[in-house]
């Protein structure tokens, strides 16, 4: 059977998420406050939401059929069109519950891809973000997987599938592979400009989205990068060269942002655009410290920065928006090289600057000794 889903003006979306325990509730509670903005910033409405504590998922869907009965009234009362789930569904489960409930549903990883695939402006973006919204595609192809076409719209509907009601297997492994090339040839362009600034120092702000990184890049290089409180402004590395203050040119890179449980395909296809980062002489780690869960946080970016191969390059922690801490200041987790800002009323950034000049200074000494 396949649902023919309308185009509602605002979807209206129930948030699901699951606790192995009663303990990991107020986790799973922090992660779907996250999932709501996530759907706002996708164009939705959250209309409601409901945590289940259960050791483990349910091979057929996900939650308990007691839920699934729950939420298909929830629908029906509240007038609910939509139903995201926190992690990733299995394509049987997806099917199910779309069965079931008579509704859309979709999770945390497709969502994403949607977004990413709302901000993407750039050719290398667009590339990037169609790859891994195909790849995440390929394995649920399905009769009632209807995701990418335009039995309906709202989340999940932009990107490669806005051009195609039905795509077989065949012809996204073509697409896929095509996409793969048009990639490569933008990867060794990025080589060859990379090249020219090997011997440069390279400075790469990289952390959780909306911690602040664009802010900051904008008060380090007197750039006006756009920045908005919104998940994923940024999806391009943007780079800048200074050299003004400082003993060698330095090399500024913004860099797209993280989060908890950011799909695998989207880390594989903006590989080269991470490139930035695993080739940096200095990481900026920037961190909202407004958070309750900002040492979290800081675990997921860790997380990322080891599968970018970029885990062992030095780097400052850097705290941001201290003005929305009253006061209480995060710990500096034992490192070293710790700093407080506020990007937004530029508090903290002349001693950050300093320091920074400091290692460059140290870095070209190492890179002088070197020669000699």
């Amino acid at each position: 059977m396949v649902i023919e889903w309308g185009k509602p003006e605002t979807e209206k979306v129930f948030l699901i998420g699951l606790a192995k325990n009663s303990r990991q509730r107020q986790e799973v509670e922090m992660s779907l406050e996250e999932l709501a903005r996530l759907t706002l910033s996708a164009g939705a409405k959250v209309i409601g939401q409901y945590i289940q504590v259960r050791p483990k998922p349910n091979p057929a869907f996900y939650i308990g059929t007691g839920l699934v009965a729950k939420l298909k009234e929830a629908l029906v009362e509240k007038n609910g069109n939509c139903v995201i789930f926190d992690d990733a569904l299995s394509p049987a489960q997806q099917r199910n519950l779309e069965k079931e409930l008579n509704t859309k549903v979709i999770d945390r990883p497709i969502l994403i891809l949607d977004i990413f695939a709302t901000r993407a402006r750039t050719k290398a973006a667009k590339l990037q973000v169609e790859l891994a919204q195909l790849e995440y595609t390929l394995p649920r192809l399905t009769g009632a997987w209807v995701h990418f076409s335009r039995q309906y719209g709202g989340i999940g509907a932009k990107g490669p599938g806005e051009t195609q009601l039905e795509i077989d297997r065949r012809q996204i492994r073509t697409r896929i592979a095509h996409l793969k090339e048009k990639l490569k040839k933008l990867s060794n362009q990025r080589s060859v400009q990379r090249k020219k600034r090997q011997n440069l120092f390279k400075i790469a702000l990289v952390g959780y989205t909306n911690a602040g990184k664009s802010t900051l890049f904008n008060l380090l290089t007197k750039s006006q990068v756009s920045t908005m409180d919104k998940l994923f402004t940024t999806l391009d590395s943007t780079t800048r060269v200074m050299s003004s203050g400082y003993p060698c040119t330095v090399v500024f890179s913004d860099t797209v942002g993280f989060i908890k449980k950011l799909p695998h395909q989207l880390v594989a296809s903006f590989k080269s655009t991470l490139e930035e980062v695993s080739l940096a002489d200095l990481l900026l780690l920037v961190v909202d410290s407004s958070q309750p869960n900002y040492q979290q946080r800081i675990a997921y970016t860790h997380q990322v920065l080891s599968e970018i191969e970029a885990s062992t390059i030095p780097y400052f922690l850097v705290y941001n928006k201290i003005d929305s801490c009253d006061g209480f200041y995060p710990e500096n987790n034992n490192h070293d090289k710790t700093f407080y800002i506020s990007a937004k009323f530029r508090q903290g950034i002349n001693a950050l600057q300093a320091e920074i000049i400091a290692y460059s200074h140290y870095l070209q000494k190492q890179k002088n000794d070197f020669k000699s």
